[in-house]
């Protein structure tokens, strides 16, 4: 070979590791980013864990963590572990050993202001050539030095008086950081916006609704879209958020990214019940350089039950009548599970994975789903639909074995009575106006039936023949993200706290350990030193689990959900692994009250300021099951002085909880005496016995 050729071939080397930011991920040593590669598969191609020795795995090292979400997916790369925490506190330790390297802290929960109100913290971050990302609740996309954990550059994503939040993992693809947001409380424009990697200015921007028509459109797709609305759609925003999706092609240069369900939800006050609404509920593709729009395909037309098509897409080549096809493929909330030509967007097949009620089957002739009658509440009469806005999955990712062909999916069976919500619903004109009930009502089953025990699967999908292959039943709907292995495993956890290896031909249980708290974050894979780990986060987190009390019932307390007292942990794995937990700990009591006495109108008016203000991060009925205390257990409602200082005046900002200055005092004390009356039916033995408020704010 002449020198020439040795030249040639190291520039080709050096440009094709330059577009993963300087080094090569595809051998599956490290995991970069959310989803590991930009197919956003889910799947580690490393073999030394395997069916043959995964009985062996043991725990390497853990790590205990602060209070705040720790329901995300880590990254590895060089034998660096990164990972997000609370509020986007970042975090680098030692993938070996578990010892901590650095710590950063944006400080987002005071410069949040109201937006702290919305959100958790986020699923994940990202690494590119030498740099970690992450989004933070008050909006900013910051790049930090991966040695030194110092920022490198930080840019605002949106306006800060937008009720939004970042809580999706960044995406780095071809030296571009794209980024999305989230929201469902207020008048908010869905967007996805492109910055570069190294310096963070600002590429391109995608809008997911139309604008107002008399200040023009951005492009001929927004003009396009317009004509799918009806009456004054823009005062209300949109919707349409980009919270969570977003994977890329890059033989095609194509960023393709899951739009969220509309605001409001209900299509008769937003669109007078009319038309499909683009680009909500929809797989959006657009060009990687520029944005441009080359496609979309929408899962379901004019939305009316909040089913976000933000659910992980999966990028695969896979074979379909013996023709090779480049296809996309999600599971979104609707319960279907759609594979589409990811070059024209053009569906191929959808069947569903869960009890489905609102449509009959997917057409394939057009694309659109056929409704079943009924299925939008007509008329005000309320209607039993499947699956609910907690979505026969819901955002906690699935799998992509490429070897085996198979999805393993984290499914959830459930069903609930929607409605039109009160008369006269208008859209909040002060963002402190929390709108829980956001147009409709999920009410719960009708009168005198009784519901189906709440439940969830891990399934095994085979997308060729839109089929089963096999499923494991569990007893709850919160059930973990799953993580697939070229050691022919899948990797998941669940509420009770079991984290687990099946085996992926058949389902059978392999392996199993007890992480002494609920698991439900996606697991990542990687290799250091020719060792191969296994990482996952322990604890609840996000609004996933907001409605355990709702729905589990006495399993709640059961599963022993608390999130003072619940541990959050980095678990590490290999084989020979030695490691153990301490015990899981002892739940505490309900908190001492001595001076309280029962109320009832007092306590009714708190439930529904609860249920509109605290619920999504205290939990439904005051049942702690997310990143935010149980206040059952709590004695900060016990004084009046102190309840009032931190619920007004603010006084654990800092720590994640906002202040409400806009309260007077008759409903803080209503707001203290619903709380202190939970807590008497929880030290009395009766702690999921009360009916909830008439809506039941899902969880995403």
């Amino acid at each position: 070979m002449s020198r020439l050729q040795r030249l040639a071939i190291l520039a080709v080397l050096s440009l094709v590791l330059s577009s993963c930011g300087g080094r090569s991920h595809e051998d599956g040593k490290d995991w970069p980013g959310y989803g590991r590669t930009a197919e956003q598969q889910f799947y580690s191609p490393l073999t030394e864990v395997n069916q043959s020795n995964v009985g062996s795995l043991g725990l390497a090292w853990s790590m205990d963590l602060e209070s705040g979400n720790s329901v995300t997916q880590p990254i590895e790369v060089g034998g660096t572990l990164y990972f997000a925490q609370g509020l986007s506190v970042i975090h680098a330790v030692d993938a070996v050993t578990g010892k901590p390297l650095w710590r950063y802290d944006p400080g987002a929960a005071e410069k949040a202001g109201l937006n702290l109100r919305l959100g958790w913290g986020v699923r994940g971050i990202a690494w590119w050539d030498g740099k970690i990302y992450t989004g933070t609740q008050d909006g900013r996309l910051i790049a930090i030095d991966a040695k030194t954990g110092k920022p490198v550059w930080s840019v605002q994503t949106f306006p800060h008086e937008n009720p939004a939040y970042i809580s999706g993992a960044p995406r780095v693809f071809d030296g571009k950081v794209i980024i999305g947001f989230g929201s469902s409380t207020g008048a908010s424009r869905g967007y996805v916006s492109a910055y570069d990697a190294k310096d963070g200015h600002f590429l391109w921007r995608f809008f997911t609704t139309p604008g107002d028509p008399s200040k023009g459109f951005e492009n001929q797709a927004m003009a396009i879209a317009a004509r799918t609305w009806a009456g004054e759609w823009w005062k209300f925003g949109g919707g349409a958020h980009v919270w969570n999706a977003i994977a890329y092609d890059e033989e095609t240069d194509t960023v393709f990214f899951g739009t969220g369900s509309p605001y409001p939800w209900n299509r008769k006050i937003r669109s007078q019940d009319k038309g499909d609404n683009l680009f909500i509920c929809s797989i959006v593709a657009v060009s990687g350089k520029t944005g441009e729009y080359k496609w979309h395909y929408q899962t379901v037309p004019g939305d009316t039950w909040d089913f976000d098509a933000t659910m992980d897409i999966e990028l695969a080549d896979i074979t379909i009548d013996g023709q090779p096809r480049k296809v996309i493929m999600q599971a979104p909330k609707d319960g279907f599970f759609y594979v589409i030509d990811r070059v024209t967007g053009k569906l191929i097949s959808a069947e569903p994975i869960a009890k489905v009620t609102w449509a009959t089957k997917v057409d394939l002739k057009t694309g659109r789903p056929v409704e079943a009658p009924g299925a939008r509440y007509e008329n005000g009469k309320p209607v039993e639909i499947w699956p609910t806005s907690l979505g026969a999955h819901n955002w906690l990712p699935m799998a992509h074995d490429p070897k085996n062909g198979l999805v393993y999916i984290p499914v959830a069976d459930t069903g609930f009575l929607y409605g039109d919500g009160p008369p006269g619903w208008t859209m909040p004109s002060d963002r402190r106006q929390d709108d829980s009930s956001n147009s409709i009502q999920l009410i719960g089953m009708p009168e005198g039936k009784t519901p189906k025990p709440v439940s969830g699967r891990l399934l095994a999908w085979s997308p060729v023949r839109q089929k089963a292959v096999w499923s494991i039943r569990f007893p709850t709907y919160l059930n973990g993200g799953v993580l697939a292995t070229g050691g022919d495993l899948v990797f998941q956890g669940s509420i009770d706290g079991a984290f687990k290896a099946y085996a992926a031909d058949s389902g059978k249980t392999l392996w199993s350990f007890d992480g002494r708290a609920p698991i439900i974050a996606p697991p990542i894979s990687y290799e250091v030193n020719g060792r191969q780990y296994v990482t996952v986060l322990t604890g609840l987190g996000m609004a996933y689990p907001i409605n355990a009390a709702l729905l589990l019932g006495k399993l709640a307390d059961h599963y022993g959900l608390d999130p003072r007292s619940e541990p959050r942990r980095v678990l590490t794995f290999a084989i020979g692994g030695k490691g153990t937990l301490p015990p899981r700990p002892t739940l505490p009591p309900a908190a001492d009250d001595p001076g309280y006495k029962e109320n009832a109108a007092e306590a009714q008016r708190g439930a529904i300021a609860f249920f509109t203000h605290c619920s999504i991060c205290h939990g439904s009925l005051a049942v702690g099951s997310g990143h935010a205390p149980d206040l059952r257990r709590s004695p900060i409602p016990v004084s009046r002085e102190t309840f009032t200082s931190v619920v007004k005046d603010g006084a654990l900002v800092s720590r994640g909880m906002p202040n409400f200055a806009e309260f007077p005092p008759e409903k803080i004390e209503d707001l203290r005496q619903y709380i202190r009356s939970r807590a008497a039916q929880l030290r009395q033995g009766r702690a999921a016995a009360q009916p909830a408020p008439a809506a039941a704010k899902p969880g995403m």
